[in-house]
């Protein structure tokens, strides 16, 4: 019996310090707090506190035809930009905004992150920079979700919408399973497997993104397997 209960302690003991330090994310380093990186990027202060970068590109939007707000993707930031050429810019009148989404670059994290807090934080920043009743949205990559979740909370704010190379959710349910599956099976096992875990344990995801004995996503690591032959003549014209 004891040895039972010397083993069971033991086991629990393991598991608790594997949560803390495989598992559970580290505390965030706040732009600007003490010991944190520096604030080099324009910033508004959002109502629950956080602080939310931005950065402005284009002509003045008070003479903008198009007010433009691009959402990054994972692993980026707001200096993340469409390759859109200055005399576009000029010809068709554009105003472009981008900012850090929270947690990334010089935005303060948000505990309880969702689509839905995404769009607000986008509605909130549109509203501080005066671009007026209706903006256009750009989603790159992951950014596809809070577009999403523009759409579903602040469709009256928008004037129109595009997805560039959206993440996919496998496990949608308005999907037919059948074309789910035959999706998941269509990307490289690599990325596959990172699919699984986010969706099947989600509290793997920050130890499995940080261990070195496995493969994590092919976009972290460089490999260009992802792409067809179409897509690397154009990310071979990128410095």
């Amino acid at each position: 019996m004891l040895i039972l209960q010397i083993a069971v302690a033991t086991l629990v003991v393991f598991l608790g310090w594997a949560y803390l330090a495989l598992i559970k994310p580290p505390p965030p380093k706040i732009c600007g707090s003490l010991n944190g990186p520096p604030v080099t990027s324009q910033r508004i202060k959002l109502r629950d506190g956080r602080y939310l970068a931005y950065k402005e590109r284009g002509i003045d939007k008070e003479n903008a035809k198009y007010k433009i707000i691009i959402v990054h993707g994972f692993d980026s930031s707001k200096d993340e930009n469409l390759p859109i050429s200055q005399n576009l810019i000029e010809e068709l009148q554009i105003y472009l905004l981008s900012c850090d989404r929270a947690g990334y670059g010089e935005s303060d994290p948000h505990s309880k992150r969702s689509a839905k807090s995404e769009a607000l934080d986008i509605q909130e920043l549109a509203n501080k920079l005066q671009l007026g009743p209706k903006f256009y949205i750009v989603g790159l990559s992951m950014g596809a979700y809070p577009v999403w979740g523009c759409l579903n909370h602040i469709p009256q704010r928008l004037a129109g919408v595009a997805l560039v190379g959206p993440a996919v959710n496998y496990w949608w349910s308005c999907y037919p399973s059948k074309l789910s599956k035959e999706a998941l099976e269509m990307i490289i096992p690599q990325d596959k497997r990172i699919f699984q875990i986010a969706h099947y344990a989600p509290w793997l995801v920050n130890w499995w993104m940080n261990q070195k004995w496995f493969h994590t996503l092919s976009y972290m690591e460089g490999n260009m397997a992802i792409f067809c032959d179409a897509d690397l003549k154009i990310v071979k014209q990128f410095p």
